[in-house]
């Protein structure tokens, strides 16, 4: 293939895979459908907010099963497969909703959606990394800044149009999502295969597979692991609840505000925290490429930690807004690095295998942090913000403390 054909080629392949990363990341705007669920059904915090917390649970999982089957499989077929299942979800939700049934959405949104989340996350960044061997942290940047970038296009675009459009009908708008990324998703994942220098499908899925069920117990991936937990903990536990805490606030503020303007302010909080997600993922990647992997982790978990100190005592929502934004930008900065981290701490031939199993640690913290703010703001409802920021400063601290015992420079495994 000429070179300027192989070029043009390979950033078609990459724009597919940000695309299809955008459709997986309306996941991060499920705080915008939390109150109207809650308020509609009569079911509170920790109800509705367990099915963001199934979705992100079997993300991390399934990532871990995508991992091992992408080398046997192949991109194009595991992005097809984990793209059904994503629209299946939305589809399973609708009908949850519509049947009034909670296991039925934890099933459909939670298992089914989440799965095919999985399986499809991992598959555009271990594909795209094999592309770019010159540009790793530019190519998976824009990769995983696209995932961050979701929640604007769901809050600010798709969900108020669908809303519009239905009448607010919650089942109509979940069961038009499904149809709609059904063909985003699965037309994005037929451009998706390896570069044609790599391994035919099948051929080094066994001793990759063999050779990390090791390398998952060793000191070295389990500091990774844990670090990389606590960031997401911090993190994803106030991104499920951003939108109502902000609207508590304004709410204390102006008493007179009404739902309608409430409803909207939060939206704008998700599309705002959202491009800081998604340019973190992006700048610290490209930071990391300059001071080094682990030490960039070390400079956001430690500047996190007074952010979240400041979010204690902040009463002012624009004051809150600031600082949320940076809590999501380093959220997704620890997105953005971790692939590197991965690929020169193991090597190309176990980055799918390896990067799937450290996905575990979205999975666990995806129950852990939603379910804390859930437990906490349903327990303690007039102490739940200054509750939740106090568990965000101790697990980054935790991580901060972590990231101190893993070696700095990481070398490629031989």
């Amino acid at each position: 293939m000429p070179e300027k054909s192989k070029a043009s080629g390979r950033w078609l392949i990459a724009g597919m895979g940000a695309l299809l990363m955008l459709c997986l990341g309306t996941v991060y705007a499920w705080s915008y459908f939390q109150v109207p669920i809650m308020k509609e059904f009569g079911w509170n915090n920790t109800q509705v907010s367990l099915a963001f917390s199934f979705a992100i649970f079997f993300l991390g999982v399934a990532a871990a099963v995508g991992g091992v089957l992408l080398p046997r499989l192949g991109p194009r077929v595991l992005a097809i497969s984990g793209s059904i299942l994503f629209s299946l979800g939305y589809l399973a939700a609708g009908l949850a909703l519509s049947l009034k049934s909670l296991p039925l959405l934890y099933i459909g949104y939670g298992v089914i959606g989440g799965s095919g989340l999985g399986l499809c996350y991992v598959t555009p960044v271990a594909t795209v990394s094999k592309w770019f061997p010159d540009k790793k942290g530019l190519a998976t940047g824009i990769i995983i800044m696209g995932f961050g970038l979701g929640a604007l296009l769901m809050s600010k675009i798709l969900a108020p149009a669908l809303l519009a459009l239905t009448g607010n009908d919650l089942v109509l708008v979940f069961t038009y999502l499904g149809i709609l990324f059904a063909g985003l998703t699965i037309a994005a994942s037929l451009f998706l295969r390896n570069p044609p220098a790599a391994a035919p499908a099948g051929k080094s899925a066994a001793p990759a597979s063999e050779k990390a069920s090791s390398l998952v117990f060793s000191k070295k991936f389990i500091l990774i692991w844990i670090m990389f937990f606590c960031n997401i903990t911090a993190g994803i536990a106030i991104v499920g609840f951003q939108s109502p805490i902000f609207q508590e606030l304004w709410k204390t503020i102006d008493p007179s505000l009404d739902a309608i303007t409430l409803a909207r302010y939060g939206a704008t909080l998700i599309a705002v925290t959202s491009l800081f997600n998604g340019v973190g993922r992006f700048a610290w990647g490209a930071l990391s490429d300059r001071i080094g992997r682990i030490n960039a982790f070390r400079i956001l978990l430690g500047s996190e930690v007074l952010v979240f100190v400041a979010l204690i005592f902040t009463a002012n929502p624009w004051i809150f807004a600031v600082l949320l934004c940076y809590i999501l930008f380093c959220y997704g900065g620890g997105f953005g690095t971790i692939p590197a981290v991965i690929l020169e701490t193991y090597g190309q031939g176990l980055m799918a295998v390896m990067y799937g199993a450290v996905l575990t640690a979205w999975a666990t913290a995806g129950v852990a942090g939603p379910q804390l703010t859930a437990f906490i703001k349903d327990t303690y409802p007039k102490n739940a913000s200054m509750l939740s920021f106090i568990a965000g400063a101790i697990f980054v601290s935790a991580g901060f403390l972590v990231s101190l015992r893993v070696p700095r420079e990481a070398r490629p495994a031989k």
